[in-house]
């Protein structure tokens, strides 16, 4: 191969490893982006939106109306059929008459409590589509951080089996030094080896887990079809603040404050209360006012002004009981949503509870794990060091190898389980949208 061909086929590895690249990705990034993009937060702000503009639909019974009317025909009329006494030598049909008008007509309501307490219910009804948005988001929010720690758990994994990976080579190096010493049998190394090609193969299983977190965050964010993205931020104890208080009773007020679930469920109770005063309120007399003025005539040269003016009252006195069975059907609605709001603030703590639970469970074995991952490692120290003194095989090498790997993973499995309960309780406390 020539130089020029060897330089061209390495730029092009070099471009397309770099295009394949993942893109770097924070998780208050990724979290902002989730609670934009997310496919269930544009549906309920298109709820939210929609319920908006029922208001100014309610609103609109309480504004005046205008409207015009132009209108000319010519007609005939018959007056023998109309019940007119007619003289014997009238002709029976008159006509034909000719007529222009041309009118402007307004209507306002001057009382009308019904029209006003619907628009109230919906203005109710607009809060809570808008605490339904909130409640995506915070949904959103917690789907992607749970999908980011995922794919930082992905990327410590993949660095545990890098670790073991040399590990098991080193072992493989002291135990063939052994042999080649004659102090250790060829089942030393065969050992050894064996252990090297598993970790090579745990490596590879690591990394298409890590490729395929990628991917799903990726898709959790819905940005970027078919790109992968990588943590910035590793699985630390530092990872994934919130400022949730940690006692129970303080935390369970805090979320009371702030999750919008409670805040939607009782503005459907408010809303359920309002629509049923409105119909209560249709046995109240309504008062109206309409004005009319307009130019009619035979033609347009010889029309006049003209005009009326009208205040009108309409009192529904009964309606066949239509009205009380509506009332009934709405009592029954009022009492679901009382119950759906009580189950709501019931939800609420059992959520904030369990979540404080994990999180104060997940510290205590964070210290186990700790402490675990120290004695595996030295276990590891002291089992290479007599299998060098020729003490032992290297059987207690590889037991020790096995225990390290466990222990890793266990310390792993820590860190994600404290972040997880940390996203569990910003998301219990409403407050999922601010992780950092």
């Amino acid at each position: 191969m020539s130089l020029r061909a060897a330089a061209l086929l390495t730029l092009t590895v070099v471009s397309a490893a770099t295009a394949a690249e993942p893109t770097p990705l924070t998780l208050s990034a990724a979290i902002h982006s989730a609670t934009r993009e997310s496919g269930t937060v544009q549906m309920a702000l298109a709820r939210a939106q929609q319920a908006d503009e029922r208001v100014g639909q309610s609103r609109a019974a309480l504004l005046p109306s205008l409207g015009a009317t132009a209108s000319t025909g010519s007609r005939t009329f018959n007056l023998k059929a109309q019940g007119f006494p007619l003289p014997a030598n009238a002709p029976d049909v008159i006509g034909p008459i000719d007529g222009v008008d041309a009118r402007v007509r307004v209507t306002q309501p001057i009382i009308d409590v019904t029209a006003w307490q619907r628009w109230r219910a919906a203005g109710l009804g607009a809060r809570a589509g808008r605490a339904d948005l909130s409640t995506a988001t915070e949904a959103a929010a917690q789907a992607a951080a749970l999908a980011y720690l995922r794919s930082a758990r992905a990327e410590a994994l993949v660095g545990a089996r890098e670790q073991d990976l040399q590990l098991a080579l080193e072992l493989l190096r002291l135990a063939r030094e052994q042999h080649a010493a004659g102090v250790s049998p060829a089942i030393d190394t065969t050992r050894a080896s064996t252990q090297a090609a598993a970790s090579r193969a745990a490596l590879l299983v690591a990394q298409n887990q890590r490729d395929r977190a990628r991917l799903d965050l990726a898709r959790t964010l819905r940005i970027g079809t078919g790109e992968a993205f990588v943590p910035a931020d590793t699985l630390s104890d530092a990872l994934v603040a919130v400022r949730t208080p940690l006692d129970r009773d303080a935390a369970v007020a805090f979320a009371r404050e702030h999750r919008p679930e409670l805040a939607s469920e009782g503005a459907r109770v408010a809303r359920a209360r309002a629509e049923k005063r409105a119909t209560n309120l249709e046995r109240v007399p309504r008062v109206d006012v309409a004005a009319d003025w307009g130019r009619n005539g035979q033609t347009t040269s010889d029309w006049k002004n003209t005009r009326s003016v009208a205040i009108g009252l309409s009192w529904p006195v009964f309606d066949g009981l239509r009205r009380e069975s509506r009332l009934a059907e709405q009592s029954a609605a009022l009492r679901e949503t009382e119950v759906r709001s009580r189950d709501a603030d019931d939800q609420v703590r059992s959520e904030v509870e369990a979540a404080l639970l994990d999180l104060d469970s997940g510290r205590e074995q964070r210290v186990v794990a700790i402490d675990r991952l120290r004695l595996a490692e030295e276990e590891v120290e002291q089992a290479s060091e007599r299998f060098r003194n020729g003490v032992a095989g290297n059987i207690e090498v590889i037991n020790a190898q096995l225990s390290l790997l466990r222990a890793r993973d266990a310390e792993i499995d820590t860190r994600f389980a404290v972040a997880a309960a940390r996203v569990a309780l910003a998301r219990a406390t409403g407050t999922a949208r601010e992780i950092q």
